[in-house]
């Protein structure tokens, strides 16, 4: 494969899948912004290793991978993250398949979930991981995710209960 048929196979794996990477992103975090220098960071860990993963087909998988662990370590180096300049300026996704109303709410009762349980509901979920796969990418155990899922779950019914 030549660098040209690299690069060319590279962006288009970008344009369809970056809005999708997104998401994830930003689901795993909370912030717009944030969000946009996890995938950055997953693009470029990504182009690095593009031969090897695309030779064995799990472009997807791995830049979720690289976004979850990324989103890991920017929380527990907190000295580390930048603070935005200007607030309230994220820009919000067009196309969705809830109504604002709904999810405004879900990412709202997301972001109230302590972040490991966060994380397991939304690669569970949301992205439809297997148990062990979720494990995998987290890095913990199964009993950890599906405990972790449980009480994320049974958190986000509360908070997403119908009042009165």
């Amino acid at each position: 494969m030549t660098r040209a048929d690299r690069d060319a196979a590279f962006s288009e794996f970008v344009a369809a899948r970056r809005t999708h990477l997104r998401r994830i992103a930003y689901a795993v975090c909370g912030d717009w912004d944030r969000a946009e220098d996890l995938v950055q960071t997953a693009l470029v860990k990504l182009y690095v290793a593009w031969p090897r993963v695309r030779r064995d087909g799990a472009e997807e998988a791995y830049a979720r991978t690289i976004i979850v662990r990324a989103g890991i370590d920017e929380s527990r180096r907190p000295w580390r993250r930048e603070r935005p300049g200007l607030e309230g300026t994220a820009e919000q996704e067009s196309r969705e398949p809830l109504p604002v109303e709904e999810r405004s709410a879900l990412f709202e009762a997301l972001q109230a979930l302590p972040p490991m349980q966060r994380r397991v509901v939304v690669l569970r979920h949301w992205l439809g991981l297997s148990v062990a796969e979720t494990a995998h990418e987290l890095r913990i155990g199964e009993g950890t995710v599906k405990s972790h899922s449980s009480r994320g779950l049974a958190r986000l019914q509360e908070l997403l209960a119908p009042t009165g």
